[in-house]
């Protein structure tokens, strides 16, 4: 365990050596039941460190859940899994009023979203009453049980899962759902040596294999505010600033693309028109006050305190993928979000 006892809000050389000692401790603790996907690590950490939620996606068999209880284990913080189906209540989420027959008084009993790390396994199964109920929860920090709101506990972090190739019995999430969640991961499939890794981890018949071992909880609240304070502290440049408006306003179609015009001069961005037909709605704002958090703690992973252009472009897939939406155009041309975002980051001029 680092001794954390020391560190305070000063940041220099130094705290940002402690904060990627501190992050790659973390990463090997994970190690130890999650093999490969650093990408899903690290926007793990990333949205922690930056008290935001996430939305995953992929495939069954991925350890997605796996890696969510895991990041539990290693902060100490109380986690609760919620199974998102078409039958679920709000109240199963948030909790409900019971009658007391013997004081004659209705009290509260809470329900699983009181807990620090909620595991929203496969979301999108879930009807519109639900994502209301949980909407509530993310963005305001508290849910309605009655006529009384209650404070969730900090920090108050949501993981939801969806499966991208079932639609049978699913909802769509709606688009202000979708904006409040900080980063979408998506999460791949292993490379053929860390299959063969996962593979002997999990031979054993009987006994214990990854799912068993035990982690240390290295990132406590200590810690976590330290990285807090670590990633506050990391430096953004004017011209860096104006350069991440620059690529989330270029994600946002001009007038006669279902948008208003936008950019400095009121233009799209220059070379980028044939891409417009390809994008229905862009990011709004949020996605800009996303992108400034989310490239600075990009930054300190790398040992820096300050952010450079290729902070904000690592930064932009996971920002942006699940706040642009495609037009069926795009659809029957095969393009995906991460694709268009590409070609957009092509365009859109270097500070």
């Amino acid at each position: 365990m680092l001794a954390l006892s020391r560190y305070n809000t000063g940041m220099d050389e130094r705290d940002s050596a402690k904060a990627v000692e501190l992050l790659n401790a973390c990463r090997t603790e994970l190690a130890k039941r999650i093999v490969g996907q650093r990408e899903m690590i690290d926007g793990l950490l990333a949205a922690l460190i930056a008290g935001g939620h996430i939305l995953l996606e992929g495939v069954p068999g991925l350890a997605k859940t796996m890696a969510v209880k895991s990041l539990a284990d290693i902060t100490g913080l109380l986690f609760k899994r919620i199974q998102f189906t078409p039958d679920l209540l709000p109240a199963d989420l948030t909790g409900t009023l019971i009658w007391e027959q013997g004081s004659g008084t209705f009290s509260v009993r809470r329900g699983p979203v009181f807990a620090n790390v909620i595991l929203a396994d496969e979301i999108n199964r879930a009807p519109a009453k639900v994502q209301s109920a949980l909407l509530e929860a993310m963005q305001e920090g508290q849910v309605t049980i009655g006529e009384n709101s209650y404070a969730l506990p900090e920090p108050f972090f949501v993981l939801a899962t969806q499966n991208p190739i079932e639609h049978e019995g699913t909802y769509a999430l709606p688009e202000a759902e979708l904006d409040r969640f900080l980063l979408k991961l998506l999460v791949s499939y292993p490379a053929p040596e860390e299959e063969i890794q996962i593979l002997k981890q999990a031979a054993p018949i009987t006994g214990i294999n990854a799912a068993g071992v035990s982690l240390r909880p290295v990132l406590t609240r200590e810690a976590l505010g330290f990285l807090r304070a670590a990633a506050e502290a990391v430096r953004v440049d004017e011209g860096i600033e104006r350069y991440m408006v620059s690529v989330v306003t270029a994600t946002r179609p001009p007038a006669g693309h279902g948008l208003a015009e936008h950019g400095s001069a009121g233009k799209p961005v220059a070379g980028a028109e044939g891409i417009y037909r390809y994008i229905s709605f862009g990011a709004s704002p949020r996605g800009t006050i996303a992108l400034h958090r989310i490239a600075r703690i990009m930054a300190l992973f790398e040992g820096r305190s300050f952010v450079t252009p290729d902070d904000v472009k690592a930064a932009a897939y996971p920002v942006l993928r699940h706040r642009i939406v495609l037009s069926y155009e795009a659809e029957a041309d095969g393009l995906d979000t991460d694709t268009v975002i590409s070609r957009l980051l092509a365009f859109v001029p270097l500070p």
